[in-house]
């Protein structure tokens, strides 16, 4: 639409930066895993029992633990330090990492897992928490250079 015909008064208005969309990020990354897991509970449940359900449950919520601890830390960091969020990515990964890797070995494997559900509800979780994480951090507007405010200071610097 051109201008001469209205089309300038439809358009978007510039916006800022999303505030924050770690939150937002976990939320939609829940939802996303948790309708797939419910509906492969049932399942389990109607094949191997009890024990098939819990260990669908047990696959999405060791890994919704694992990837939203980062995203909870993102947010903690985020707030006071927006571009330190990242690197804490990468520090809470190597943690929990090591961390996991520890209780599981200490914990091993109970009695009533059934392996094959709990694994493929994991492997599930984690392609499908990554899709969704993707497209919610797409979705969010980031501020990649600054603008200087009306009025600044103009003067060269540095020279």
């Amino acid at each position: 639409m051109s201008q001469a015909n209205g089309g300038l008064d439809k358009r978007i208005s510039v916006s800022g930066p999303t505030d924050a969309p770690w939150i937002g990020i976990l939320k939609t990354s829940l939802l996303w895993t948790a309708v797939p897991a419910l509906a492969a509970a049932c399942v389990a449940l109607a094949g191997p029992g009890i024990n098939g359900a819990f260990s669908v449950a047990a696959g999405w919520a060791l890994i919704v633990l694992f990837f939203g601890i980062s995203l909870l830390v993102g947010h903690v960091v985020g707030r006071k330090n927006p571009s330190g969020a990242i690197g804490m990515f990468a520090v809470t990964y190597a943690v929990k990492v090591v961390g996991f890797a520890a209780v599981l070995w200490m914990v091993g494997v109970p009695q009533w897992l059934e392996r094959p559900w709990f694994a493929y509800a994991a492997l599930g979780t984690v392609v499908i928490w990554q899709v969704a994480e993707i497209r919610a951090f797409s979705r969010t507007r980031q501020l990649i250079y600054s603008d200087a405010p009306a009025g600044a200071d103009k003067e060269v610097k540095g020279v």
